[in-house]
């Protein structure tokens, strides 16, 4: 065969395995089925000519902390990271905003809780040895105690952690904010495991985001990788494994399509047992392009990168509890970031964009904008006032621009508590299937979603490469 390894899916996690093949002194193709690089870190002009606007992902902690990324020479190639003044905002009904700061005293001043440093200093000064053994692959930790300590607060729901951790309701609202970028209901473990490391993330390195836009990530990851003499092939849809000409393959791919490509070559007890992996809620999401910043109540929200809206842990906790019934919610948890305080290249002069999405049931096409654009007004009265024009996308438009998503499923796959370290399926390593050329290297296996690297540094590894 022509090539050592070939990857199937130019994404983060599709990239970061070709890079690590590269490094190993592999020869590696990547082929993408789009015309770009890019996966879930793509930027588009969506909306009106000058507004860059991201895909998918925006704002990337995971990415800043993580030991792969950081092993990579990308600010050669491109990439620039920016900082805003606060990582995060939480809005609360009828009183100031939560500011998260990324000093842990000031935020425990910002929540009247003065128990909140003391509850995060000691992960906190531990974060880059609790990051790396989280998001390692399964088996025993580095460091067995740290680990332990983590995952006795980790591995509850996270209303019950909010309320033993944190003692007042913006201290606890701030931390089911985090929460639920898990895509649980708040009251199912593990959903305080992902709002505590994500909350810990932005104390330790804030939210950036990539200067002009999350497109950056990938473009600058590519060119990375060619200077390592890989090659990558865009517009090529792999339909069978048979076109493609590599000793081992890895599939930066949801399950399904993994199947859909090489599942004559894999067991059919193995292809049915990959039928059964969950899916978890979907996203709708909308972005804008603004004549102004939106005009926010508190103006200090303003100074924030990634804003959460909708309120209470109690009012949270309905509003994901809701999706997770299969319903609809006038009163959603909102995810809105705000590039362009920070950024001046992603819109024209005194424009701006905004970022947002809701969680809604998987594979739903039902219009939330209405919902969403209400938690907006509700905090920030005259919203619709500077809007200039709005792009919407459905699950199935999701889905649509990335089949990884499936159902609009932007975590490539549940994180309920028996997939979240065993994704896909627990009987073999999850990145590797019983034919020994073939891998998983996707957003569903461990760690899963977000953009970090790790489902393709660690399929490398499975494969004993490195």
């Amino acid at each position: 065969m022509s090539n050592d390894a070939a990857v199937i899916g130019a994404g983060p996690n599709g990239l970061a395995a070709a890079i690590t093949l590269a490094r190993a002194g592999r020869s590696v193709v990547v082929y993408e089925r789009a015309e770009t690089v890019g996966g879930s870190a793509r930027s588009s002009e969506l909306t009106l000519p000058g507004y860059l606007h991201d895909v998918c992902s925006a704002a990337h902690p995971m990415a800043v902390a993580g030991e792969f990324f950081n092993s990579m020479p990308l600010h050669e190639h491109g990439l620039e990271w920016i900082r805003p003044e606060f990582p995060v905002a939480h809005l609360l009904p009828e009183q100031d905003a939560v500011i998260q700061h990324t000093d842990l005293e000031e935020t425990a001043r910002e929540v009247n809780d003065l128990a909140y440093a003391a509850e995060l200093r000691p992960f906190l000064d531990r974060f880059s040895d609790l990051l790396r053994n989280g998001t390692a692959p399964p088996g025993l930790p580095e460091n067995p105690v740290l680990m332990a300590r983590f995952g006795l607060r980790a591995m509850i729901p996270a209303t019950t952690l909010a309320r033993l951790l944190f003692k007042t309701e913006r201290g606890q609202a701030l931390f089911a904010g985090h929460a639920c970028h898990s895509c649980l209901p708040l009251s199912q473990s593990p959903s305080a495991a992902i709002g505590l490391m994500l909350q810990l993330a932005a104390h330790a390195v804030n939210f950036p985001m990539p200067k002009g836009g999350a497109g950056r990530i990938t473009t600058a990851m590519a060119s990375y990788l060619e200077s390592l003499g890989g090659r990558i092939e865009c517009g090529v849809d792999i339909g069978h494994i048979n076109q493609v000409d590599a000793e081992q393959v890895f599939f930066c791919t949801s399950p399904r399509d993994m199947v859909r490509i090489a599942g004559d070559l894999l067991p059919s007890n193995y292809v049915s047992r990959l039928s059964k992996f969950k899916r978890g809620p979907g996203v709708f999401k909308v972005d804008y392009a603004l004549k102004e910043p939106i005009p926010w109540s508190d103006p200090r929200v303003a100074r924030a990168g990634t804003v959460h809206l909708a309120g209470t842990i109690e009012q949270l906790a309905a509003s994901e509890a809701t999706v997770a019934q299969g319903g609809h919610t006038d009163a959603p948890f909102v995810l809105l970031t705000q590039p362009t305080q920070f950024d001046t290249t992603r819109a024209p002069e005194g424009g701006h964009i905004a970022w947002a999405y809701v969680h809604v049931p998987n594979g739903s096409t039902l219009d939330q904008t209405q919902a969403l654009e209400a938690q907006i007004e509700r905090y920030a009265p005259g919203f619709g006032d500077v809007v200039l024009q709005r792009h919407t996308m459905n699950c199935a438009q999701m889905e649509a621009y990335n089949p990884n998503y499936v159902g609009g499923d932007v975590n490539g796959g549940a994180n309920t508590l028996d997939q979240l370290f065993t994704r896909p399926i627990a009987a073999l390593s999850p990145y590797c299937t019983p034919n020994p050329r073939i891998f998983l290297c996707s957003a569903s296996v461990p760690p899963g979603g977000g953009v970090h690297g790790l489902g393709g540094f660690n399929a490398v590894r499975a494969a004993g490469i490195v």
